[in-house]
């Protein structure tokens, strides 16, 4: 018989000993991607609860289960503390991922074979905003702006002209690899000109408005979905914003129509995150998540590399290699066996096929988390430059042991200058 109360490290040693060893990697290493972050341990420690145990289909004091009392207080307080934070009439908190908050906002406004305008892909958007593999390029017939590639921002008057030529039911704002203010407003006078609805997907950059770092979408948009992760720093899951207009159509498309029951320990999780980025603190590490960000990129540039668009506004910048002579797969690998973690990624315009690329999309929240500041920039520019540069084994393996020097200095999970599971004491 199986004892619910053995821990996991004798339980299943296979699996206790891979979660080792990942929390040594982050340990050890440099996070670069933009997209991750990491969690307090409080986070952690809500997510690994017994409110995994219970289903709850519905909304809160409106269930199809009994015995929700107490995840109903859960959720209510998640709902809560985004509604204030985001200055939100309304909030979701089920969904399971950012991908399936888009699409319940997609549902809740239009039907299939309506048509998306949203930013192309190999111009810094989405899969979700349109792209041909995904269900936005299958249930709907999407349609794209892009970026000028002389200066890689956002050609407002390209966006106004398609959406005049092609009607949209749906304007798509955000991205997933755009270093720039995007302007909310710019952007939703073009859609009601069109007479369409103004959807802005900010996962990547919803931290930086909860803190007033970026200008908010909340106001112009009619509904926003985001992520909880990255700029964030909570759980990896989904969450709606949307004006009371559109809450019972946004509500219904999440449950029951893309889910069924949420996973409370995860809301549970969210509601810690959302209380976390309300405190003033929080505003202080994403003013410094940019800072770092302007700081490697002008690193970057001085040592020979093309920032897309020149610089960065946010957490990310995108990194043109061809005056490098190296794509970006080969440079994410490179990095990748000396501790750091980027990802290959398409630039305006790019000759290489996807999954080779010419570029690369290197962000600052999850280092900012540890503590780096511009000072530690300077360090990560020069261990960059140094493994793309020489690519020699022996120049990797140095570089390794000097990343790893850095980021004892800064402990994620860990005491100082040693690793240790998950739920040793945190500092930042």
């Amino acid at each position: 018989m199986i004892d619910r109360r053995t821990p996991l490290a004798k339980a299943d040693p296979a699996i206790f000993d891979l979660i080792r060893r990942e929390v040594e990697r982050q340990e050890h290493g440099l996070e670069l991607i933009a997209s991750e972050n990491f969690v307090s341990v409080a986070v952690l420690e809500a997510m690994g609860t017994a409110l995994t145990n219970k289903y709850a289909e519905g909304l809160p004091n409106k269930r199809y289960y009994g015995g929700c009392e107490v995840v109903d207080e859960v959720e209510q307080l998640a709902i809560d503390r985004a509604k204030h934070l985001f200055k939100a009439e309304h909030a979701n908190v089920q969904p399971h991922s950012g991908a399936q908050a888009n699409m319940a906002a997609y549902l809740a406004v239009a039907k299939p074979g309506d048509t998306l305008l949203g930013l192309a892909l190999p111009h810094g958007g989405h899969l979700t905003h349109g792209a041909p593999v995904n269900f936005s390029g299958t249930l709907f017939r999407a349609t794209h702006y892009g970026v000028r590639e002389a200066t890689g921002r956002i050609d407002y008057d390209q966006v106004r002209e398609i959406a005049r030529r092609e009607r949209p039911r749906i304007l798509i704002g955000g991205s997933s690899a755009y270093a720039r203010i995007i302007e909310f407003a710019t952007l939703k006078a073009i859609a009601d000109e069109v007479g369409a609805i103004f959807i802005v997907d900010m996962a990547h950059i919803a931290g930086l408005v909860a803190a007033g770092v970026h200008p908010s979408p909340v106001p112009h948009a009619q509904i926003v979905t985001t992520t909880t992760h990255k700029t964030l720093r909570g759980p990896r899951g989904g969450l709606i914003l949307c004006q009371e207009t559109f809450a019972k159509d946004v509500d219904k498309q999440v449950f029951p129509g893309l889910q069924g029951g949420p996973l409370e320990h995860v809301i549970a999780a969210k509601a810690v995150a959302l209380g976390e980025a309300l405190a003033p603190e929080f505003t202080t590490y994403a003013r410094q998540v940019v800072r770092n960000a302007q700081a490697l990129a002008a690193a970057l540039a001085e040592r020979g590399y093309a920032i897309v668009s020149g610089g960065t506004d946010t957490h990310l910048m995108l990194v043109d290699l061809r005056p490098k002579h190296v794509t970006g797969k080969e440079a994410q690998e490179l990095l990748d066996r000396a501790g750091i973690t980027v990802n290959k990624n398409t630039i305006p315009g790019d000759p290489q096929k996807a999954f080779v690329t010419s570029g690369i999309r290197i962000g600052t929240p999850a280092v900012t988390t540890r503590g780096f500041t511009e000072a530690e920039m300077l360090n990560v520019a020069e261990f960059i430059d140094t493994v793309l540069t020489k690519k020699d084994e022996s120049t990797i393996v140095r570089v390794k042991a000097e990343v790893r020097e850095l980021a004892l200095q800064f402990p994620l999970y860990a005491p100082p200058a040693r690793a240790a599971a998950v739920g040793g004491h945190h500092a930042r």
